[in-house]
């Protein structure tokens, strides 16, 4: 039903959280194959990917490209991307299941896609004005965060010519889908607002 795509670089550190909560999307029947998209990383992230039964594909620096290269090489008639900073808390299985049953159900798998709802580790101030700010932006402008993840049917996805080469390639993709038609799922993805600047990462200010 569902595919995972995962933009790395030098993720060995930060992957094996990330992978470790999408088990629960296999148990539940829901997750049938996780990619990742290198960019030349040098670490231990193509180990990491083989241990844990993930596709390993070497790409380009231009994120919009190696997301693009994912979804092609995906197998689920349902995409969903995510950081290698997003960590899924307990229940995203359930949630997601609901969203793409109710989706196919209406006749509105080519309509709208969903995120989850946006928590940032750490204690503070910081990341509860991140919180705030990710909140404030959905509610105002209908578009998440990048980091946020994003569920879309595989149909609605290629409809929309996929994430567009360039700079900001996952905002100018929110944009395409459009406001108001991104469902923000009761699940909640957690950020660490202290790793460093990768791409999609979330960063409060």
């Amino acid at each position: 039903m569902l595919s995972v795509v995962i933009p790395t670089h030098n993720s060995e550190r930060r992957l094996v959280p990330v992978l470790s909560a999408l088990v629960q999307g296999v148990t539940a029947g829901v997750l049938r194959d996780v990619t990742l998209v290198d960019n030349g990383s040098t670490d231990g992230t193509a180990t990491i990917a083989d241990g844990a039964g993930c596709a390993f594909l070497q790409s380009v620096g231009d994120l919009g490209v190696r997301l693009r290269q994912g979804a092609a090489a995906s197998r689920g008639r349902w995409l969903m991307f995510l950081t290698d900073q997003s960590f899924l808390e307990e229940g995203w299985a359930r949630e997601v299941a609901h969203f793409i049953e109710a989706a196919e159900r209406r006749g509105q798998a080519e309509r709208i896609a969903a995120t989850f709802r946006l928590a940032v580790d750490g204690y503070g101030f910081g990341p509860r004005i991140g919180e705030a700010v990710a909140a404030a932006r959905l509610a105002l402008l209908g578009l998440p965060k990048p980091g946020q993840g994003l569920i879309i049917s595989r149909r609605h996805y290629d409809r929309l010519g996929g994430h567009p080469s360039g700079v900001k390639a996952e905002q100018r993709f929110l944009a395409r889908i459009g406001r108001r038609r991104i469902h923000v799922l009761r699940a909640r993805i957690l950020l660490d607002a202290g790793l460093g600047e990768d791409e999609g990462a979330f960063h409060p200010k």
